[in-house]
């Protein structure tokens, strides 16, 4: 299936590497019963290997599916905070953010004003700054707190 190629760059084992023409490449495939396979048709000549097709995809299946499976899906956990959140549930709540950033996983934290309790916006802000502050070891704030509607939210990654 290579096409409008004179010359490949063959690599692999079995084979001398270096630039071939493209005849001379297939018929060094044909000989050992192999397939001429395009790894990189980008480069400048294309570089090809001589291996077992059915093989080379089975590898390739395997290398996609353990990259897959090492991979992590960062979920975003959720704090909740009101203007006026007493001393002992921040403690609570910030314990609760450490083990979430600990865990990996992203935190979502957020004020929620209730009512006329939007006046106290500037209480919303400290809380976070603070909530902020206090998770320095495990996290950093990706923005500054923001206010989205009844919501001053603010998000936390954890740290590598």
């Amino acid at each position: 299936m290579i096409r409008g190629v004179n010359e490949v760059r063959l690599v692999g084992e079995n084979v001398e590497q270096g630039v071939y023409p493209f005849i001379k490449a297939l018929r060094l495939a044909d000989e050992m019963n192999l397939d001429l396979v395009e790894i990189s048709p980008n480069a400048v000549p294309p570089v090809c290997r001589i291996v077992d097709y059915q093989k080379f995809l089975y590898q390739k299946k395997k290398k996609e599916k353990e990259i897959k499976a090492n991979s992590k899906k960062v979920e975003i956990k959720e704090i909740r905070f009101g203007p006026q959140t007493d001393e002992h549930d921040f403690n609570f709540k910030l314990k609760h953010a450490q083990e979430f950033l600990k865990d990996g996983n992203k935190v979502k934290a957020y004020v929620f004003f209730r009512g006329r309790s939007i006046v106290f916006k500037e209480q919303g802000e400290l809380l976070l700054a603070r909530f902020a502050n206090e998770l320095e070891e495990v996290g950093k704030a990706e923005a500054l707190p923001k206010l989205e509607g009844k919501r001053m939210i603010m998000m936390l990654s954890p740290k590598k």
